[in-house]
């Protein structure tokens, strides 16, 4: 089990941002997590990559505690990518991509021929070979967040925590960066975690989902089973249906314009998972 956590809890000041919040992961696996603002989910992400310390539970990496490993040892082993990531405009693709083998060089060591590969692999990984040498100011959205996705790669990261990675973009560049995400799943083997807004594309490219309201785990399980649940209009508080596209396609969760009034969400089950 390459990452997994159980009973974690984070406070900020007197509120608790995550409450009991329990996961596991498979080699290769797409996890989503998705719910309404404030629901928790960049807090479960920071607290998986130690990033923040829990008040309570534990992250575990390969069965060790997340919070033991210096971050140069989890570097080398899970990247995470937040929101709206920033580097020097002149800054190359290269460049950029080089930094992510930071973890390994260190201060005094030089790159050596396995680093020259990585940054090669994680280059041709992301479709970013012919832009190498092109500076972060002259790409469009899409290659841009492609190019931090490489970056992560280049750590040689087997984890890949994703924060939001389609927010600001066109749906055109959505698709290129979620479509990169399943091929790595697919074809490399990493394991994706990644907070997301919108529900049909979590359902379309995800294996399992993890949903949140208010720091807490209200579903842990398929797209399909989501579907059948209800929760999706009762927490978002929307009308609207799940629909079947095609026949082989995930389903697609069709709302109306029309936000639910408190008096009119479905008595349906508010327990946790």
């Amino acid at each position: 089990m390459p990452l997994s956590c159980s009973d974690l809890s984070v406070m900020y000041g007197q509120r608790k941002a995550l409450s009991a919040f329990s996961l596991s992961l498979e080699k290769g696996e797409i996890r989503a997590l998705i719910g309404p603002n404030g629901s928790g989910k960049s807090t479960a992400l920071h607290a998986l990559a130690g990033l923040i310390r829990p008040a309570g539970g534990r992250a575990s990496l390969g069965g060790v505690a997340v919070a033991s490993m210096s971050r140069r040892m989890l570097a080398k082993r899970l990247a995470f990518l937040p929101q709206q990531p920033t580097a020097p405009d002149e800054m190359t693709v290269a460049q950029l991509v080089r930094q992510g083998r930071y973890p390994h060089v260190g201060l005094f060591r030089s790159y050596d021929s396995r680093d020259e590969d990585a940054i090669e692999w994680a280059l041709e990984s992301t479709g970013l070979s012919g832009l190498a040498d092109r500076s972060l100011r002259e790409l469009s959205g899409g290659e841009r967040q492609r190019a931090w996705i490489s970056a992560a790669l280049a750590q040689e990261a087997e984890i890949l925590l994703l924060d939001e990675p389609t927010s600001f973009l066109d749906i055109g560049y959505q698709v290129e960066v979620l479509d990169l995400v399943h091929r790595l799943s697919r074809e490399k083997g990493v394991t994706v975690v990644m907070a997301i807004h919108d529900i049909n594309q979590a359902i379309a490219v995800s294996d399992r989902i993890s949903l949140l309201e208010k720091g807490e785990l209200r579903f842990d399980g398929g797209p399909r089973e989501l579907a059948e649940r209800g929760l999706i209009q009762e927490i978002f508080r929307v009308r609207g249906r799940f629909v079947q596209v095609a026949p082989d396609s995930p389903p697609h969760f069709d709302a109306e314009l029309t936000r639910l009034q408190p008096r009119e969400i479905p008595e349906l089950s508010a327990s946790p998972v």
